[in-house]
């Protein structure tokens, strides 16, 4: 697989990346709150943009959005094209967040309505980091270190524990130690690193298969339209169970609804892109409103790619595979049927890597993929520990002094990366338990939404309603998951047809979101208009409603034209890529 070139590659990028990290914690030294957790708010817009791009596009979107590029063509670009959802952050979002001066999205809660929403955000945010984001990275990494590197053995150990245990111990290292800027250096190089990687395997595939013109000809139309997997017929159509697909069914369900395509998953877009600490965390360690916004745009460029890097690649993988021109991917991919095995695809973008790539080019896509695992769980670490930290420990533990919270927050990292570390045999053993926490966010994230946006819409919604939403909305995600628990994790476990619990199990996902989003909307106006007016000199400054004349001009002053000119491009691209995409 991976010649002795290959391997110099992969132990220089190792070596680039433990020298930025070493270099970041020697120049930032890291003694107070704000350089740890937010690298003293001093991150220029490269930096920020690069970070938030590379803490989303984890090892699992190689693998996954490949894995549906080889199965359903483009059809997941709609969650790529979602770029236009960073320039919401960019403009709609960061004012608000950078005055308000927080570390994180549950304190902006606490400011804007209060201290319980913060606790109970925070909560639900540090348990689903651990069970989703942590979880998914390593078995998604898992996967691509057990077809790229299977030769790799280490006392008993195989080349998805090896592979597994030597990122997660590096990427817990350096973040340990440097925090939030060792984070954002490394990942603004892993982003290059990750894009030319990932690129040079569409290249070589074009290359491989005859052009462009020569896949779309082998592969057809069809799996060049974006529109593909929308059923036409309504809701009707999407009542039977989502299919699934072996362990991507995330990624390979050919069974979207436009329904749900049009409402639902901006919303989850929206929640992600600009209210998730996960990504957030980038834009409020920004030097200031001007850096933070442009970061956003950045990011929103870089958040187009994987269409042409991700998703190309599988397409012409199914196209190498079905024209039988490379025989290793004819023989892993396609069945006796002639048609793409689904439960294999999610291997296609590591299969193109170790056979259609060159001596040396390969290792460079490897560190690419390295490089994607890497800052996922770089991004989760920091993140989670940042929760726990400052929503949690430094309120119990009051007026502490800066250098103890920042060993408090070392240490809540080091316990992440335990507790990834002893993730690894559960994901490992069981498969149906991936499936499950892919649908995780789609019920979690309606009242989030929610509370967010209308409360800095409406200042009139005040706390109570605030905290009713999230607890309303929380509890019919959490019914809904134990619902689906058994059915998904249970090998032959079904609900009686026609009974309650099978009607709420089989109502499709996206529909049960929005029907979580409605409720959250009914709940936090209704209650917020039978209790007390808020008072408006707390909220000053974080509804459009309480916005000073100064931090109006304040605001203003902090872009110009170029910032909008290359906001426009940004929508404009994404009109071409859905009408080129288009049948």
């Amino acid at each position: 697989m991976l010649t002795v070139i290959d391997w110099l590659v992969v132990a220089g990028y190792f070596a680039l990346i433990l020298g930025i990290a070493w270099w970041t914690i020697k120049k930032h030294k890291n003694k107070t709150s704000d350089q740890y957790f937010l690298a003293g708010r001093h991150l220029g817009w490269f930096i920020v943009g690069a970070s938030i791009f590379a803490s989303n596009i984890g090892s699992e979107h190689l693998v996954g959005l490949a894995g549906s590029g080889a199965t359903d063509g483009v059809a997941m670009a709609h969650y790529e094209l979602h770029a236009w959802c960073l320039l919401i952050l960019g403009w709609v979002m960061i004012p608000f967040y950078m005055r308000s001066r927080v570390f994180t999205m549950p304190e902006f809660l606490e400011r804007r309505f209060s201290p319980h929403a913060r606790t109970l955000l925070s909560g639900i945010s540090l348990v689903a980091y651990v069970l989703t984001k942590i979880a998914v990275g390593i078995f998604a990494g898992g996967v691509v270190f057990s077809v790229l590197l299977p030769e790799v053995h280490w006392f008993g150990l195989d080349s998805f524990w090896v592979g597994s245990i030597l990122v997660v111990v590096i990427t817990g290292l350096y973040t340990v130690v440097g925090g939030m800027s060792a984070v954002a250096y490394t990942e603004a190089i892993q982003t290059i690193i990750l894009i030319i990687g990932s690129a040079l395997v569409t290249i070589f595939g074009l290359k491989a298969i005859g052009g462009w013109s020569a896949l779309r000809s082998i592969v057809g139309s069809e799996m060049f339209n974006l529109w593909k997997p929308l059923i036409p017929h309504g809701v009707a159509s999407t009542w039977a169970p989502v299919k699934e697909a072996g362990r991507m069914a995330w990624y390979f369900n050919d069974n979207y609804p436009w329904l749900g395509m049009l409402f639902c998953a901006p919303i989850i877009g929206l929640w992600y892109w600009t209210t998730d600490q996960y990504i957030v965390q980038r834009a409020l360690a920004a030097k200031n409103e001007t850096e933070a916004r442009r970061g956003s745009i950045t990011a929103s460029y870089f958040k187009l790619l994987p269409v042409f890097i991700f998703i190309i690649p599988g397409i012409i993988a199914y196209g190498l595979a079905v024209s039988g021109k490379v025989p290793a991917l004819q023989q892993q991919l396609i069945g006796p049927n002639g048609q793409i095995i689904r439960e294999q695809a999610q291997k296609a973008f590591p299969l193109m890597v170790a056979h259609v790539l060159p001596i040396g080019i390969r290792g460079i896509v490897v560190a690419g993929l390295l490089a994607a695992l890497m800052s996922s769980l770089a991004g989760v670490f920091n993140a989670s520990s940042t929760l726990f930290t400052i929503d949690f420990y430094s309120r119990i533990k009051k007026h502490i002094a800066q250098e103890k919270l920042v060993r408090v927050g070392r240490i809540a990292t080091t316990v992440m990366v335990l507790i990834g570390l002893a993730w690894i045999p559960v994901i490992r053993g069981g498969k149906g338990l991936y499936d499950y926490l892919q649908g995780v966010q789609a019920y979690l994230a309606p009242p989030i939404f929610v509370v967010f946006f209308a409360g800095i819409l409406n200042k009139r919604l005040n706390g109570k309603g605030c905290l009713a939403a999230l607890s309303t909305g929380f509890i019919l995600g959490l019914f809904r998951l134990a619902i689906d628990t058994p059915v998904k994790l249970i090998p032959g476990f079904k609900y009686p047809q026609g009974s309650f619990l099978w009607i709420i199990n089989n109502i499709y996902f996206q529909y049960y979101s929005l029907f979580i989003f409605i409720v959250s909307i009914a709940v936090i106006y209704a209650v917020s208009y039978f209790t007390e007016k808020p008072d408006e000199q707390k909220i000053l400054g974080l509804t459009f409603g309480t916005v000073t004349e100064e931090q109006r001009r304040a605001t203003r002053s902090s872009w110009d034209a170029r910032d909008v000119v290359a906001s426009v491009i940004v929508v404009l691209l994404i009109i071409a890529i859905y009408l080129y995409f288009t049948g």
